[in-house]
């Protein structure tokens, strides 16, 4: 139980205006969860908790009250009301059996205007009941936020293990018939084991992604050509299932680039299996190379209706996604990390009679260089 000159805030003033606070308070009891005051009630007086323990919320929903702060023995609240001449912008309930001082608005104006010292007290302590709500509001916000992005974050790994899943489920299925030669048993088991690397190699991506830090690799140059036969290979059977074509405009130039083959193989496909998604009822996608002095440029366009054009400016974005079903976007910002690793870079157009471009630079080898870091 604290009585009223015992409080932080009127326990600086004069004996003679403690005096006159005396005779302003009103004391008044609540039981537990008993209104004290509700949003948009006239700000009439200042309450002084005496015993007890009182919270101050306000609705969010209909169903969901945001807790501001909880106000014990010897501090006050209701002031902003007060101080502003304005309704009630929260509500204050009794957590406890509670004992409150009631100080009406006038006697406590006048108090302030003729007191600096409690008016400067006054500031205090409405300065610190703001620093105390931005930091807990901030702690919510940022909470609610990991929340929302790890939510997306897992049904953007759960869409991108659901491809291979199927392959080897389907795969599992025609190896198991009754009339499946050993020949036949034999390609599915190359196939379920492709598929297991494959989700090998999308779980060290995600891990890759969430550390934020390349990991320093010394690379050979490699042979962008047969790198580039081998991963389109690999990626017909699965892209042919879905009614997609994967055709060479020209053949890939036989250079050797410093790559993460593991890493660049996510890029072709993540951006064919975007394709796959534009073209749900199939569809053709061609690959084209240019070679230049300084770098390797390969594009990757599909027939579908092309880019979305809100999508502008954040297709590599994390969880950027326009019209799709499954997924969040987080295959073309692996790409943008991945060729950002690689010192290259990715960039997406549209052309009229075209559907979405995707292209990106690989640098060359400097002279007399065989490797790069950060790969």
């Amino acid at each position: 139980m604290v009585t009223l000159e015992a409080s932080d805030l009127f326990g600086q003033l004069s004996p003679g205006e403690l005096e006159v606070l005396r005779g302003l308070a009103r004391e008044r009891t609540f039981v537990a969860g008993q209104e004290i005051f509700r949003e948009g009630d006239a700000g009439d007086a200042v309450y002084a908790v005496k015993d007890g323990l009182v919270e101050i919320s306000t609705a969010v929903t209909p169903d969901q009250r945001l807790v501001y702060s909880r106000i014990g023995p010897g501090e006050i609240f209701g002031e902003m009301a007060v101080l502003e001449d304005k309704p009630r912008s929260a509500c204050a309930v009794a957590c406890e059996a509670t004992a409150v001082y009631v100080l009406p608005r006038a006697g406590v104006l006048k108090l302030v205007e003729g007191s600096p010292a409690l008016a400067l007290a006054l500031l205090r302590e409405i300065s610190s009941r703001l620093r105390d709500f931005n930091r807990q509001y901030l702690r919510e916000v940022v909470q609610a936020e990991r929340l929302a992005v790890v939510g997306r974050f897992a049904r953007a790994i759960i869409h991108d293990l659901k491809n291979p899943l199927n392959i080897i489920g389907l795969t599992a299925e025609m190896a198991g018939l009754p009339g499946a030669t050993p020949q036949q048993r034999q390609t599915s088991l190359a196939t379920i084991r492709q598929q297991v690397e494959r989700i090998s190699e999308m779980v060290g991506e995600v891990l890759d992604f969430t550390q934020g830090a390349a990991s320093e690799l010394v690379l050979p140059p490699l042979d962008y050509a047969g790198f580039v036969e081998q991963v389109v290979a690999e990626l017909r059977p699965e892209a042919a299932l879905k009614g997609l074509e994967l055709e060479l405009e020209n053949s890939p130039p036989a250079v050797g680039l410093c790559v993460n083959p593991r890493r660049l193989r996510q890029v072709f496909a993540n951006l064919v299996h975007n394709a796959t998604d534009a073209m749900p009822d199939g569809g053709k996608v061609r690959l084209r190379f240019q070679s230049g002095a300084a770098e390797v440029v390969t594009e990757i366009e599909d027939s579908g209706p092309g880019l979305a054009p809100e999508l502008a400016g954040h297709l590599f974005e994390a969880f950027i996604t326009h019209g799709k079903t499954h997924g969040t976007g987080l295959g073309l910002s692996i790409c943008k990390r991945i060729l950002e690793d690689h010192h290259g870079w990715i960039a997406a157009r549209t052309e009229p009679g075209h559907g979405a471009i995707f292209a990106f630079g690989l640098p060359l080898p400097k002279s007399g260089a065989a490797a790069n870091n950060g790969l």
